[in-house]
């Protein structure tokens, strides 16, 4: 049901199996509330399923935040374009 690739170099390389495939996601981003994140988990978790047909349950969404002082875009640190 769901697609894996055989391990390299065996006699079953590129035979697939019935294994489950579990997505790990990783979103890098400033704070957000918890209600957003949410929000994040939900609609990234939905679209891994639509697109790949795996349970909802085997989707795994990590999130990185970074506080605005320890990131920048445009030659400014984010903490300085928000004053």
């Amino acid at each position: 049901m769901f697609p894996s690739a055989g391990s390299p170099g065996t006699a079953g390389a590129g035979h697939r199996t019935e294994e489950p495939v579990m997505p790990i996601v990783t979103v890098q981003q400033g704070p957000r509330s918890v209600e957003q994140k949410r929000e994040l988990v939900a609609r990234i978790t939905d679209a891994f399923v639509d697109a790949l047909q795996v349970p909802a349950e085997a989707v795994q969404v990590w999130i990185q935040e970074v506080p605005t002082d320890s990131w920048g875009a445009g030659g400014k640190l984010t903490a300085d374009k928000q004053k």
